[in-house]
């Protein structure tokens, strides 16, 4: 009843009739018998069915211009030359609508890239950050790192003994 209902305001009928009639397109009439109450739902389907058929028949675009689509989406180099494609981007698009909204999938559209994230914040605090966290870690080496400089230095200081010694 609900369908019936939705039909009915949809379309522009107050009262309840035995046919919806629907303008398609240019003085075009489709219509579609309604049964009383319970077949509502098969005539919402059969009628939005019968529209998007009419409307704009895909499957026959979709054979008439798969060669050019799947040469790429604006157009293609051929010979040194770039030659656009022979159907439009605006028709590309509601022909790729209309093929996803039959439930169909559309394999011309190029693998998308990986989305880049944009750092929010000052650089100044980052930097900041990592630099507070890079000295916490070379904090934890510094006895190390001492006792590998006096040796070094240690070492420097017997060589220069050993030259003066010479």
């Amino acid at each position: 009843m609900r369908e019936r209902k939705r039909l009915l305001e949809r379309f522009g009928e107050e009262e309840e009739c035995e046919s919806i009639e629907v303008l398609v397109m240019k003085k075009k009439i489709i219509k579609v018998p309604l049964e009383p109450r319970s077949m509502a739902g098969k005539a919402a389907k059969s009628v939005v069915k019968a529209i998007g058929e009419y409307q704009y028949p895909w499957r026959e675009k979709l054979a008439k211009y798969k060669d050019e689509l799947s040469k790429g989406v604006w157009g293609y180099w051929e010979l040194g030359a770039w030659k656009p494609l022979g159907i439009s981007g605006r028709r590309r698009a509601r022909l790729r609508k209309e093929v996803l909204l039959a439930g169909q999938d559309w394999p011309y559209d190029p693998p998308r890239k990986e989305m880049k994230t944009k750092r929010k914040g000052h650089k100044c605090d980052r930097v900041s950050a990592e630099k507070r966290a890079n000295t916490a870690e070379l904090m934890k080496k510094m006895p190390e790192m001492l006792l590998d400089y006096k040796k070094r230095r240690w070492e420097k200081k017997m060589k220069a003994e050993d030259a003066k010694d010479e």
